[in-house]
């Protein structure tokens, strides 16, 4: 079992940068498939990016790509989003996930363990 925490989360303003972490604890992260989700008000969780080590495979979402990367730190036990050129539509809590099994999927529910969520703010 692994509990995951993110951070890093606040208000900018749009173009600025912003780097979000999430740290695993209660096992090594390093090979579980690790996804980010964001939830903006009034909105369904909506799938932001993954990675897969062990099939050596990120992707993302076409809002993001080309301005957001994911970054994965084996001795931290911890995994980064990094955030560039952020819009106001990027506003939202956003949410790391594990699965312990190499997953490529964009499904909430595919994902067993989640963090609590990190708000983003990003003003106009």
């Amino acid at each position: 079992q692994v509990q995951l925490a993110e951070s890093g989360g606040r208000l900018v303003q749009a173009g600025d940068s912003l780097r979000l972490s999430c740290t695993a604890s209660g096992d090594t992260f390093s090979s579980y498939s690790l996804v980010w989700f964001r939830q903006a008000p009034g909105k369904g969780r909506e799938f932001v990016g993954l990675s897969v080590r062990s099939v050596n495979t990120t992707a993302y979402a076409d809002s993001v790509k080309g301005r957001f990367n994911i970054a994965r730190d084996n001795a931290k036990n911890s995994a980064y989003l990094q955030m560039n050129s952020l819009k106001p539509e990027d506003t939202a809590i956003y949410y790391c996930a594990a699965h312990p099994t190499a997953l490529l999927s964009p499904r909430t529910d595919s994902y067993r363990y989640w963090g609590q969520g990190t708000q983003v703010t990003v003003s106009s």
